[in-house]
């Protein structure tokens, strides 16, 4: 249960906008937020800030990745494919499914032995399957099913009970809340229950850019680190951490060597190789404004510049169109980010 709760002028203290709505020759509607952009060292002042950079928040499933970082540092062992989906918020198409229960047989587990939070597939069309053939949820189709598979492959390496991996005080956890800390250089303050079950630790939109700057930047400075194999099996295998359709796995199919992590109430992360990085979060919790967000300040730290880069293909991410009569009548729009805005 929670203690003090913050007040709503505590959370929307500083937030700007950060992205408009344009229907016709109207703006329909405004996302208030807070983002860090990060130019490469991790200590130095941001280059970008807009809204307040050390608002305490819940990074969500955006910490995927340093939760990853904490299970390789105690033992588990994965391929870089079935490591991007520990990382993963997956869409629970069949390779998914597969995936989770590959981990878990790796260990001698089945779905069984997981305690994350029943649930249908992200993807529409795989839900629709998925219930044809099966009738309901289940926490192998739910979206953070990987991350809970290795944390029980974890469990098993390091010689952990598994079947309390979930508590707060378990040595998988306080592992994880020292990693959070120790990437994000930031201490946690917070701890509270993510909508999958696990504990989540909070940080600030500045700590987590720095996380994901360390992360990004990982393969090239510190190629034998955990943050490197977990950076490296993301940028691999994005259709694994997210799926075709949705934007971590398109802005990183779209830029070589980025690693981008969604959060659910409208939380982003992303590193790129040189370690520059990003931070944000929509103030109102909407995932309507992540992509063009997301691809203004990829193209804001000079992204389309990054060898490989498809700057088409980040412009398309960008382009959230607004429907009327299911033609197109105006847009979702960043603000304030591109120097040109």
């Amino acid at each position: 249960m929670p203690g003090t709760v913050t007040s709503t002028a505590d959370v929307a203290r500083g937030a700007v906008p950060l992205a408009e709505v344009v229907r016709g020759d109207l703006v329909e509607s405004v996302h208030l937020g807070h983002l860090v952009l990060l130019g490469g060292a991790h200590d130095a002042e941001p280059d970008l800030v807009l809204g307040d950079a050390d608002a305490v928040i819940w990074p969500r499933s955006s910490v995927k990745p340093f939760q990853a970082v904490a299970m390789l540092r105690h033992g588990l062992a994965l391929p870089p494919r079935l490591l991007a989906l520990a990382a993963a918020s997956h869409d629970g198409e069949p390779e998914h499914v597969a995936g989770v229960r590959e981990i878990l047989a790796g260990v001698g587990l089945d779905e069984s032995a997981l305690r994350n939070t029943p649930d249908m597939p992200l993807h529409a069309p795989a839900a629709f399957a998925w219930q044809v053939e099966h009738g309901g949820p289940s926490s192998v189709t739910q979206n953070c099913s990987g991350k809970h598979a290795a944390m029980l492959a974890t469990c098993v390496a390091a010689g952990w009970d598994t079947r309390t991996y979930l508590e707060a005080d378990h040595p998988l956890q306080v592992a994880v809340r020292e990693v959070v800390g120790e990437l994000t250089g930031v201490p946690v303050d917070h701890a509270t229950v993510d909508g999958c079950g696990a504990p989540l630790f909070s940080t600030t939109v500045r700590g987590l850019a720095r996380g994901f700057g360390r992360l990004g930047g990982a393969p090239a400075h510190e190629p034998g680190s955990a943050e490197a194999e977990v950076a490296r099996a993301m940028s691999a295998f994005p259709e694994m951490v997210a799926g075709p359709h949705r934007d971590a796995t398109r802005a990183m199919r779209a830029v070589p060597g980025l690693v981008a992590k969604d959060g659910a109430d409208g939380v982003y992360g992303a590193g790129l190789p040189d370690g520059r990085a990003l931070a944000f979060k929509v103030l109102d919790g909407a995932a309507r404004p992540r992509p063009a967000v997301l691809a203004a300040a990829l193209r804001r730290l000079g992204a389309p510049a990054v060898p490989g880069a498809d700057a088409a293909a980040l412009d398309a991410l960008g382009d959230v169109t607004v429907l009327g009569g299911g033609r197109p009548f105006g847009a979702v729009r960043a603000v304030g980010i591109e120097e040109s805005s």
